[in-house]
C-alpha cells in the first residue's frame, strides 16, 4: 500500500483537533466543485448555442463549396466535374451562377445577391425550415419564381401573395457599345413573381434565389458558374472528400467546408468561448488556492505526527507527498462533484429546459451541448493549479521539520 497515500486519507477523514480545519477544507472543496460546475455549464451552453446557429447555417450552406480562386466564374463542363457529379458518394450537386443586381418591386428598389441555382439545389430537406412566408418553389406551371431573403423582403415589402405584381431585376449588360441616352438600355430587365420568403441570417437574408436559367438570362452568362455547391451522402467522410478535390483541382480553385465558408462566425464563437473560460479560471484559481490556507493549518495541527513520521525514518519527501496528496484530493473531489453537477445541469435543462430565453428568439429555453474535451480540459485545469497549490503549502511540512524534532 502507497504510505503517503494511506495517510493523507486518514488526515482527510479523521476528526481534526481545530473544527475551523474542518470547515476550511470544507470551503476549499465547495469552491472548488462551485468553479468546476460552472465551468462546464458555461462552455456546455456556448456549445449549444453554437450547435443551434450553425445549425441554422447549415441549412443553406453546402458540405463543400468550390469556387475560383482568380476571376468570378469558371466553366463546370469539365471531365472531372461530369465525373464528380455522377459520384454514387455525392446526393446533391448544385450549379450556382450569382451577382449583385437592383430590385423593384412598386415604388422601392434596393440591391441585392441574385443566386442562381440548379435543380439539385432543391434535394436539400432543410429548406423548408427556413421558410418565413410562402413557400420554396423556384418554378412551376406559371413559370420561374424566386424565393426572397426577409431582410430584403422587409425592405421591399413585396407581397408573396399578390399574383400580379411581380418582382423585376436589373442586370448591367456585359457589352456596352455606346452610352444610351435612356439609361436603362444599359441594363437587363427581368421579371420575376416571389413565391416565399426564407430566413436564416442577415448575410444571407440581403438576396433572392432564382432557377440557374433565369440567372443566366439575367446575367447573361451562358456556361460560366460562379460556384459548385456539394452535399453528400450519410456517412460520407466529407473532409476527406474535400482534400480529394482541392488536390486534384489544385491552385485554381478554393475548396471549403462548411466550417471554412462560415470562419468568421466559428471564429466569434471560439474567441468568445476562450475568454468565458479565462474569465472563469481565474474565479476557479482563487478557489483552489483557498487549500493553502487548509493545508497550512493542518500541517500546524500535525506537527506532532509529523515530527514523529520523521522520528520513525520518514524521509522529508515522504511526508511532503503525504499532505500533497491530501490537498489534491480535497481540490479534485471537488472537481468531480463539480462535473456531476454539470452533467445533471445538462440532463435536466435539455429534458425540461428550465432555463428560458426571452421572447422572439430561435429557442424557447437556452441550448446545451456537452463535449468530451470540455471535461478533460476543466479536469487539467483543475489538476494542474491544485497541484501547484498543494505543492506549496507541502513544503511548509518540512521546511522546520529539524527544529520541531528538536522542541519535542
Amino acid at each position: 500500500m502507497n504510505t503517503a497515500l494511506y495517510i493523507a486519507k486518514r488526515y482527510l477523514f479523521a476528526k481534526k483537533s481545530t473544527n475551523a480545519i474542518n470547515l476550511i477544507s470544507g470551503i476549499s472543496m465547495v469552491g472548488v466543485m462551485v468553479g468546476s460546475a460552472a465551468l462546464i455549464i458555461i462552455l456546455s451552453v456556448f456549445n449549444g448555442l453554437e450547435t443551434v446557429v450553425l445549425g441554422m447555417f447549415d441549412t443553406i450552406t453546402p458540405q463543400i463549396a468550390i469556387t475560383p480562386a482568380k476571376g468570378k466564374t469558371f466553366d463546370p463542363n469539365t471531365t472531372y466535374f461530369n465525373a464528380l457529379k455522377k459520384n454514387k458518394d455525392v446526393y446533391a450537386f448544385s450549379e450556382v451562377l450569382q451577382e449583385k443586381a437592383l430590385l423593384k418591386y412598386n415604388d422601392k428598389q434596393a440591391v441585392g445577391l441574385v443566386k442562381g441555382v440548379s435543380a439539385d439545389y432543391l434535394k436539400n430537406t432543410k429548406l423548408d425550415s427556413t421558410i418565413k412566408e410562402g413557400r420554396f418553389v423556384l418554378q412551376n406551371k406559371s413559370g420561374f419564381n424566386g424565393v426572397m431573403g426577409s431582410a430584403l423582403q422587409s425592405y421591399l415589402t413585396v407581397n408573396t401573395l399578390d399574383p400580379f405584381t411581380e418582382l423585376e431585376i436589373y442586370s448591367p449588360k456585359k457589352d456596352i457599345s455606346v452610352n444610351s441616352l435612356n439609361p436603362t438600355d444599359d441594363f437587363i430587365a427581368k421579371s420575376i413573381r416571389v413565391s416565399g420568403v426564407f430566413e436564416v441570417q442577415q448575410e444571407f437574408d440581403n438576396g433572392i434565389i432564382v432557377p440557374l436559367a433565369f440567372a443566366r438570362e439575367l446575367l447573361d452568362e451562358s456556361k460560366n458558374v460562379s460556384a459548385i455547391e456539394i452535399d453528400f451522402n450519410p456517412n460520407v467522410d466529407v473532409d476527406s472528400y474535400k482534400d480529394q478535390i482541392a488536390e486534384k483541382l489544385g491552385t485554381a480553385f478554393v475548396v471549403k467546408n462548411r466550417a471554412e465558408q462560415n470562419s468568421s462566425l466559428h471564429h466569434i464563437f471560439n474567441s468568445e468561448k476562450s475568454m468565458v473560460y479565462i474569465i472563469l479560471t481565474f474565479i476557479l484559481i482563487i478557489a483552489i488556492f483557498n487549500i493553502v490556507g487548509s493545508l497550512t493549518m493542518l500541517v500546524i495541527d500535525k506537527v506532532k505526527d509529523i515530527a514523529i513520521l520523521s522520528s520513525l525514518g520518514a524521509s522529508k519527501k515522504l511526508i511532503k507527498r503525504i499532505f500533497l496528496l491530501e490537498g489534491m484530493m480535497i481540490t479534485m473531489s471537488g472537481c468531480v462533484f463539480g462535473l456531476l453537477i454539470g452533467i445533471g445541469f445538462y440532463y435536466v435543462q435539455h429534458t425540461f429546459g428550465l432555463i428560458k430565453m426571452g421572447e422572439g428568439t430561435l429557442v424557447n429555453s437556452y441550448p446545451i451541448a456537452l463535449k468530451w474535451k470540455d471535461f478533460i480540459l476543466v479536469f487539467i485545469t483543475v489538476g494542474t493549479f491544485s497541484f501547484l497549490a498543494s505543492a506549496l503549502s507541502s513544503n511548509l511540512s518540512v521546511k522546520r521539520i529539524d527544529q520541531i524534532n528538536q522542541n519535542i
